[in-house]
């Protein structure tokens, strides 16, 4: 774990960090996104989120740096497909600071080593899990999010089945991602978080490749699929679709996309399915021996997805106003326990409770405060803590407003200041208790023995002999028998390029699909 400095440096650098998301937090809020559900009361969960981030967050993620630097974490969420929305480490943290520092419990100057501490921390997170692409956000990119190195790439590419519109794979295809994003709406209580999406990736001329990510699908962290979602044989599945005159122009770093024109079932011609986990060495194809196995497994998982969710509404029928505040919020907060998990040291008391410091705030969080407050925090930017003098103009609104407070420099001098939260003493929650079993890619096994598992697994890829083996290493030692065997890593299990090695080009492998 790195030495947390109050230098200078240190927080111009931290200041400059906060500003990147207080500038992109108001462009995804208030031009992405609606906050409303008939059945959740979406906005007093996603405050109550805030909260137990600004108390957690700086112990958990230190628990995490305690056996894995965030940059190791990085890599192993890039090789092995694990949808980490990274963006919500410091978005949902600083909005529970402000949120905070509104209401007079905290001012700008209290928990500053923490808030240095989460920024770097996600900074170094961001840095490796972008290295492909060298940024440290989508924005940075131009809102893409081109994340997975040519190998894989190179896979997906050569194993994709071609389908289009009318026929039995693509109708297949189709039904299963309509329900399984049902699904995992209704598992996220109403919002998006279980699902992702990046790229896109350029395939030819006209066709290009975006990857969809559905996780948490199982029996895992999340008590209310313990019963529920026992029957799903696999708790994460991407899905690699091949578009055709269909270009991905903007997918953001909460993942969500847009495409000229509007994509549309017509524009699907290739598809293929893959599992991942922190035990798998990448991502493991599903069915893909034949399109009818392909086709088949959709159709099963599509029908064992409608039973899911039809047993889900029934519990969550059942709730209480305070069991859907704890669920929601649980579930944004919960966005960063998948780096607890990869670094084998996840525990269900640490992120399946609300800190007793959020906890305190409960009575406040009725639904039209939570709507009027969320709405000034994240929409309006109208917040006392927000407003700046009159000759400032805030990007994208040109209003005299700052989304999120800096750490004041007087620091550096003589101003008082508070270092930290302090640790974690306890926490509540009014959900059922969770059953200790979780779903993996290797079994279904207790939290123990899960924990012991990812601690003692390390990916080939990750490993000393390939892990700085990069694109641009690549670009100069395809021919080596080491590019092979780092290649013939992810073609293992390649239905068509197992054994190929390093020196293939998209052109080729295009023509290895048309055989």
């Amino acid at each position: 774990m790195k030495d947390i400095k109050i230098d200078y440096a240190q927080l111009l650098e931290t200041n400059n960090l906060i500003q990147q998301n207080a500038d992109e937090t108001y462009w995804l809020c208030a031009t992405r996104t609606v906050q409303e559900s008939k059945i959740f009361p979406v906005s007093a969960y996603i405050l109550f989120s805030y909260l137990n981030c600004f108390y957690r967050f700086p112990e958990l993620l230190k628990k995490i740096e305690a056996v894995m630097p965030a940059e190791d974490v990085g890599d192993r969420a890039r090789i092995q497909g694990l949808k980490i929305v990274a963006w919500t480490i410091p978005c949902f943290y600083l909005l529970g600071r402000e949120a905070l520092i509104n209401w007079g419990v905290i001012k700008p100057t209290d928990a500053i080593e923490d808030v240095i501490y989460v920024m770097d921390f996600w900074k170094r997170f961001q840095l490796s899990w972008h290295r492909n692409n060298g940024n440290i956000t989508n924005k940075q990119a131009g809102h893409r999010a081109q994340i997975l190195p040519e190998y894989t790439l190179q896979v997906m590419h050569a194993d994709a089945f071609e389908c289009k519109s009318g026929d039995s794979l693509h109708a297949a295809a189709q039904a299963f991602m309509a329900a399984v994003a049902q699904y995992g709406f209704l598992v996220s209580c109403e919002s998006r978080l279980t699902i992702h999406n990046h790229g896109p990736y350029k395939i030819s001329d006209n066709r290009e490749m975006i990857v969809r990510d559905f996780r948490e699908l199982a029996q895992y962290d999340f008590p209310w699929l313990d019963t529920v979602g026992k029957e799903i044989p696999f708790n994460n599945l991407s899905v690699a679709l091949i578009l055709e005159d269909c270009h991905i122009s903007l997918l953001d770093d909460w993942g969500s996309f847009e495409s000229e024109p509007e994509m549309r079932a017509e524009h699907i011609v290739g598809v293929g399915l893959y599992t991942s986990d922190n035990l798998t060495e990448g991502r493991v194809p599903v069915a893909m021996d034949s399109r009818e196995s392909l086709e088949n497994m959709f159709n099963e998982l599509t029908e064992k997805l409608k039973v899911a969710t039809n047993d889900l509404w029934k519990e969550m029928a059942g709730w209480t106003r305070d069991q859907q505040l704890d669920a929601g919020a649980l579930v944004y907060f919960g966005c960063a326990k998948e780096l607890a998990h990869i670094a084998g040291v996840y525990e269900m008391e640490d992120w399946m409770m609300i800190d007793n410091r959020a906890e305190r705030f409960r009575p406040l969080l009725n639904d039209e405060y939570g709507n009027l407050f969320l709405g000034e925090l994240v929409g309006f930017i109208s917040c006392p803590s927000q407003q700046m003098n009159k000759y400032t103009m805030m990007q994208h609104t040109d209003q005299p407003a700052r989304a999120l407070s800096y750490i004041p420099y007087s620091v550096l001098k003589d101003e008082p200041f508070t270092r930290t939260v302090g640790a974690i003493k306890g926490g509540v929650t009014s959900l059922s208790a969770k059953e200790d079993l979780y779903r993996t890619s290797e079994g279904t096994f207790p939290l123990k023995e899960y924990n012991a598992l990812s601690k003692n697994f390390t990916p080939k890829v990750c490993s000393d002999e390939f892990r700085f083996l990069c694109a641009d290493w690549i670009k100069y030692h395809h021919y080596t028998p080491k590019a092979n065997a780092l290649f013939s890593i992810e073609q293992e299990l390649s239905r068509n390029l197992k054994g190929k090695g390093a020196s293939l080009t998209r052109d080729e492998i295009e023509g290895l699909r048309k055989k």
